[in-house]
């Protein structure tokens, strides 16, 4: 296999089989030789175990597609829990509410993530028979469940992942609505708002509408329609939660309404499922689903055709070979056998076809590409049916009613593919492409520029492909304001930040037209964007027909206050009212300069940057010889934030200068006269203190080569805690293309 540096990188951190010392003893051919022999014997009386086995492999390895990581990471192992999405149930009892935070554990380290309605809990403030006390309401559980989370590891693969979903005719729903205002709370969690075409009829015509306690059914208070929206639309504008869920549209497409009502979805917010049921995914890469035809490249539709019935019978035969973490859950599971079949690549299959992602031409092929897909992942359903059989619960469904005799309830979904897309070397489900170029942290503090491999292609061939040229790119962000570059390359290279929200909503909801279950896309906004777009989209999102809406601001969960506790104007304790400090964005254009000093490792390279309120940030890189980059990194990173913090630059040099290190100490104990310094940290603050008395410049001898640095990066550039790189969102989740860190919540 031909996969980049970063991808073995990935693989190897995150799927390949490791020894009980961590060494990596798996090869990629051997991890997805290992996954299709695994899936392939399920069904064996049918005889064809090897010769599908060797096609499953095939198909994997040319990367046509992939299934999603539980599959890769566990199957063939003990473990052998291949599912991405669960929903478990939160009744209104304690002994239940504690049963399902004890499984939710079980599946999170297995490597799946939950979802959970918390809509069937008693609001805050309403009697408990049992005890004669008070109930704490839904979000107090919501913090339980959270805790419980970043108590487990997803197997040391993958981190706890949830989803949260309350009715919006839920009596706590303005505490819902707010329980992530505070950046530190809720950490594990998305959250969404489960809509109903009561309350958005309410909205249009600025009407109240009725709170319903869930235990008796009744009526229990009103609201404002159009203000609980615009509480949703604020919150979701200040850092990008809640989402919103449209729960009468999910129950419309309820393939199985006899076996209860669908509440939640996973935490992405892709698949919709009943209590205790569980959907195993897999991603065409649509970038590989071309041809040339003559001197113009279309889509190969016999290729995506054979790749869509044999990820259909793949994913039927994970349902067979999978090892459940509940019996309950197996039970449900293969009641209904829904599969999740979806794409990634979409904006490199644009971008290779030479349509511009918001364009009507786009959007008409992301309609054309997912119902051919459908369509045949119905066929190759129906054609499993004959062999194995329909669905246990087919006997009282929707398709019975319609004569669709199918193996499988649902057969399509969009998922966000977060790190499988990675491993493919494509773009990321159904979403534009994220960056052009990008800076990726090697070792060092070393910095490596990535660059799409379409546009290099196209860069080369066209004659304006320079290694300057990226790193322009990967500074500003997009190509708009870039010279040298034809303006057809501009239009077709469009980033998720260029695109309007209202081309992101209609992608969505060309494919939503033609998917089973829902579709997981983040509408990205800038930073400047107002709160009126965000309700825009949200409008749109429902007349347009999709399922559901993600939103994110550039750089807003980076802005917020954190409040420390309510802030009532009533509360005298201090401990209520106080804030926390939170550091201003970083600027979008910053200079400065870099010093070299000799420490006892070698050359350490400082640069300080500054704006118009002054030094604003440090960062630091070892010369060859080592020292400690994760070290200088870390001390980098605090200061920085220090400085945007409102720390004075006097204060931080007063605590850095004078710290020893015996390595710098002992070079000038040997009579090094080169070095100067105490250590690094005593280094840093000595240019600090330079720079702030106005005494570095760039006539310094020990000034070099980037002697005075203009950066442009994104407004609020948000960076990967694991290897430093930029993050981008996807479904609600923050993905690092660097080295597949992924958190939800």
């Amino acid at each position: 296999m031909n996969l980049s540096e970063n991808v073995i990188k990935v693989l190897e951190k995150r799927y390949l089989i490791k020894d009980e010392k961590g060494n990596v003893i798996e090869t990629p051919e051997e991890m997805f030789k290992r996954v299709a022999d695994s899936v392939a014997s399920a069904y064996q009386e049918e005889n064809e175990t090897e010769e599908l086995a060797e096609r499953f492999y095939q198909a994997m390895t040319n990367l046509e597609f992939l299934p999603n990581s539980p599959t890769l990471m566990n199957a063939g192992r003990p473990m052998g829990q291949l599912s991405a999405c669960f929903v478990l149930p939160v009744e209104d009892a304690m002994e239940s509410i504690f049963d399902t935070i004890k499984n939710a554990a079980l599946i999170h380290k297995s490597g799946g993530g939950t979802g959970f309605s918390f809509s069937r809990i008693r609001p805050k403030g309403a009697t408990v028979a049992s005890t004669g006390g008070v109930a704490s309401g839904p979000v107090s559980f919501m913090k339980v469940f959270n805790a419980a989370t970043e108590a487990v590891k997803q197997g040391g693969t993958r981190r706890g992942a949830n989803m949260g979903i309350l009715r919006v005719d839920h009596p706590d729903i303005l505490e819902f609505i707010k329980c992530k205002e505070d950046n530190t709370e809720v950490t594990n969690f998305n959250i969404s708002v489960g809509i109903t075409a009561d309350f958005m009829k309410a909205v249009g015509k600025d009407e109240e509408y009725d709170l319903i306690d869930p235990r008796t059914k009744k009526a229990v208070g009103k609201l404002k329609a159009k203000k609980v929206f615009d509480l949703i639309v604020e919150m979701a504008w200040t850092n990008g939660e809640p989402g919103i869920i449209f729960l009468d549209r999910l129950n419309k497409d309820n393939p199985t309404p006899a076996l209860g009502e669908i509440e939640s979805t996973n935490p992405c917010g892709e698949q919709p499922l009943l209590p205790y049921e569980s959907c195993n995914l897999a991603s065409i890469n649509l970038a590989k689903m071309v041809k040339q035809s003559g001197k113009k490249t279309v889509v190969d539709y016999q290729k995506l055709e054979d790749t869509v019935r044999l990820v259909v019978h793949f994913l039927d035969n994970v349902i067979e070979v999978n090892n459940y973490p509940l019996t309950l859950i197996e039970e449900m599971t293969k009641q209904t056998r829904k599969i999740g079949l979806g794409v990634m690549g979409f904006a490199d299959i644009l971008i290779s076809l030479g349509i511009p992602y918001d364009s009507e031409e786009g959007v008409k092929l992301g309609k054309e590409v997912m119902s051919f897909i459908d369509k045949k992942s119905k066929e190759e359903s129906m054609e499993l049916a004959k062999k194995r059989g329909t669905y246990p619960a087919y006997k009282n469904s929707k398709h019975k009613k319609s004569g669709l005799a199918l193996r499988n309830a649902t057969t399509t979904t969009i998922a966000p593919t977060g790190t499988i897309s990675i491993i493919a070397g494509t773009s990321s489900g159904i979403e534009p492409v994220f960056a052009i170029s990008y800076f990726r942290n090697v070792m060092d503090n070393d910095k490596l520029v990535e660059t799409h491999p379409l546009f290099k292609e196209i860069a080369v061939r066209e004659g304006f492909y320079s290694e300057e040229l990226m790193e322009e790119i990967a500074q500003k962000g997009s190509l708009h304001e870039i010279e040298g570059i034809p303006a057809h390359i501009k239009r077709l290279f469009v980033t998720a930040h260029d695109i309007k929200p209202y081309w992101h909503i209609r992608m969505q909801a060309a494919f939503q037209e033609h998917v089973d279950n829902a579709v997981s896309k983040t509408v990205n906004f800038s930073h400047s964007a107002t709160k009126e777009m965000v309700e825009e989209v949200y409008i749109k999102a429902y007349e347009t027909g999709c399922k559901g809406v993600t939103i994110y601001r550039d750089g807003s969960r980076d802005a917020q206050v954190l409040n420390i506790g309510k802030a009532d104007a009533d509360k005298t304790d201090s401990q209520e009212q106080k804030k926390g400090i939170i550091p201003r964005p970083r600027p979008k254009v910053t200079r400065g300069l870099t010093e070299k000093v000799k420490i006892g490792c070698g050359n350490l390279y400082i640069t300080a940057n500054y704006d118009d309120n002054g030094i604003c940030e440090v960062m630091t890189n070892l010369g060859r010889a080592g020292g400690c980059p994760s070290q200088s990194e870390a001390t980098s990173r605090l200061i920085s934030i220090a400085l945007r913090s409102g720390i004075s630059v006097e204060a931080i040099i007063e605590q850095l200068r004078g710290i020893r290190c015996h390595s710098t100490l002992s070079q000038r104990a040997k009579g090094n006269k080169e070095i100067n310094v105490l250590s690094c940290p005593d280094a840093i603050g000595r240019t600090l203190e330079k720079l702030n008395n106005g005494r570095l410049e760039s006539s310094d001898p020990s000034i070099e080569e980037i002697e005075l640095t203009l950066r442009v990066q994104s407004e609020t550039a948000e960076f990967c805690p694991e290897c430093g790189s930029p993050v981008e969102y996807e479904g609600g989740c923050k993905v690092c293309r660097s080295c597949g860190y992924s958190k939800c919540g």
